[in-house]
């Protein structure tokens, strides 16, 4: 009895041992080809949103699916009839809040992050560069503190609730109104959508804070969000300023990325240029500048996007498909309306950026003023400034330059554009507001970044005729000189953001190269004025300064 007793017990215990080893064998051989699978290398820190972007089809991909932005408690609030507008499915007129829209004409997303003639030393650069933005972003001059600001420095303000009273007083209501339900935007930010924190966030001093936590998602939702309806712009000069809305969004042409602009045209026959509009928002941001609306690249599908969303017939009659089987449009407008120079995709998709709409007008008012260093737009006849050694005191005798900080605001200007080549500027706007304390708004930058084997010395000319430049500015030129800051490095990290830096760097190598020879000429420009200004036995009055 003992011996069988014995042997069931030696046969249970094999059959378990010869289970568990079973089962050690089938768990080695499940895991042996997970521990063979390739890892991912981490992305860098808060860039991996704007990268899964780059491979998506932005044509299809909804806003459904964003993140819940996060709270902000600097931010402000909008009146709540004005943020109703925009919760009624998105539509509005181009008076209303909205995307501007620069169109393209490049390849389809297909194409692999790195291409092209730079290959891994490019990408190696990319990511030398992100640590070095960090960097840049991390110290002091783009940190200083600040004293809180005060109510009257916002450009928006929030509306008292309406009385139960007031409500019932309404006898009638529009027809615009009738059939839409009163959005419930209250005074938590985490209940208003980017574009409009963006719009809250608008002050005295700048369009949006250094390290806004809203730009993440506010970049997101211009290349994801559907566009909706597209018209002829207003004032359209060329055949790509057309209206694709998300709210709203204008669309202008481009020349092809590594083109350089032929020499024998003049400043004011250029063509626009999709990626010069992003660079232009991210060389200001580089800058500190802060004045320039967000701008992110996307792909834009041609029929779906613009043909098919129209109510402007006139736009609707001048799109055509090429020999080649591209579908383009030329629109209607003062210039360059022609099937000459007509915006095609390939065949359907064309890159466009899109901006962020500065608030209606009816809300924040902006002034446009005439810039006195304006070009003739003449091919013979020049400029005052062209011809009198002694304009710029002229200029500071005159309204609105005779105080304030409007000139050293227009020498900031003046870099940036000198920086990028940009020969059209002619005009800027201010919000009115704030009178003349208050910043430049630096918009329409898309004949920038046109030739990068040329500099444009007439561009500097308010610097170099009036010799002031703001103590900040000069600080920041300075620190994008050196080696562990380099402008052309930064730029180019910052540019690896956006959507399109898939399908292409924004910017070619030598126009990033021409920004670091055109950041040595605005400092020798600044030398030479204190040297000037020594010589003359001046005070230093160079530097305005704007640092306590």
């Amino acid at each position: 009895m003992m011996l069988r007793m014995r042997c069931r017990s030696r046969t249970i215990c094999l059959s378990l041992a010869f289970i568990t080893i079973s089962l050690h064998l089938l768990l080695a051989l499940v895991s042996l080809p997970i521990h063979h699978q390739s890892c991912d290398p981490p992305l860098p820190p808060r860039t991996h949103i704007l990268r899964d972007l780059a491979h998506t089809n932005y044509t299809t991909v909804g806003i459904r699916g964003l993140a819940e932005p996060p709270t902000d408690t600097t931010q402000r609030y909008s009146s709540k009839k004005d943020a109703n507008k925009d919760a009624k499915g998105h539509m509005q007129t181009h008076s209303g809040v909205g995307l501007s829209v620069k169109e393209g004409k490049y390849a389809s997303v297909d194409m692999p992050v790195n291409v092209g003639r730079y290959g891994t030393n490019r990408a190696e650069s990319v990511e030398s560069g992100l640590t070095k933005l960090e960097a840049l972003f991390d110290h002091p001059l783009y940190n200083m503190p600040a004293p809180p600001i005060p109510e009257e420095d916002w450009l928006l303000k929030v509306q008292p609730k309406a009385k139960a009273s007031e409500k019932s007083s309404q006898m009638w209501v529009s027809a615009s109104q009738a059939d839409y339900v009163d959005g419930q935007w209250n005074s938590s930010s985490n209940s208003h959508p980017p574009w409009l924190r963006f719009h809250l966030g608008i002050s005295r001093w700048q369009l949006y804070p250094h390290r806004d936590p809203n730009m993440e998602l506010l970049t997101k939702q211009l290349a994801t969000h559907r566009v909706v309806s597209a018209e002829v712009w207003g004032d359209a000069t060329e055949a790509g300023d057309v209206i694709s809305q998300l709210w709203t969004s204008p669309v202008q042409t481009h020349e092809e990325r590594d083109e350089e602009t032929n020499y024998n045209f003049y400043y004011f026959s250029d063509f626009e240029r999709h990626n010069a509009e992003i660079a232009a928002f991210h060389l200001d941001r580089v800058l500190g500048y802060r004045r320039i609306p967000p701008v992110v690249g996307r792909l834009v599908d041609v029929v779906k996007e613009i043909k098919d969303v129209t109510t402007d017939r006139k736009l609707a009659r001048t799109f055509f498909t090429s020999p080649v089987g591209n579908v383009c449009f030329y629109g209607q407008c003062s210039y360059y309306c022609s099937t000459e120079h007509a915006v095609c995709g390939r065949p359907r998709d064309l890159e466009a950026s899109l901006a962020v709409m500065l608030p209606d007008l009816s809300l924040a008012v902006r002034r446009t003023w005439r810039s006195p260093w304006r070009r003739s737009y003449s091919r013979s006849k020049l400029a005052k400034w062209e011809s009198e050694p002694d304009y710029c005191s002229t200029v500071t005798k005159t309204q609105p330059f005779n105080k304030g900080t409007r000139l050293v605001d227009f020498i900031d200007l003046v870099i940036l554009d000198f920086l990028m080549s940009n020969m059209d500027r002619h005009h800027y706007e201010t919000f009115e507001k704030f009178g003349n304390s208050t910043f430049l708004v630096h918009l329409d930058n898309g004949r920038a970044f046109g030739r990068h084997s040329k500099d444009e010395p007439s561009i500097l000319a308010p610097l170099e005729q009036c010799c002031r430049i703001r103590r900040s500015t000069w600080l920041r030129l300075r620190l994008l000189s050196l080696s562990q800051y380099r402008l052309s490095d930064v730029m180019r990290a910052s540019l690896s953001h956006d959507p399109l830096h898939s399908v292409a760097p924004l910017l070619s190598e030598p126009h990033l190269a021409a920004l670091d020879r055109r950041l040595k000429t605005v400092l020798e420009t600044v030398s030479r004025c204190q040297k000037r200004q020594s010589e003359d036995g001046g005070d230093g009055g160079v530097l305005y300064d704007d640092i306590a």
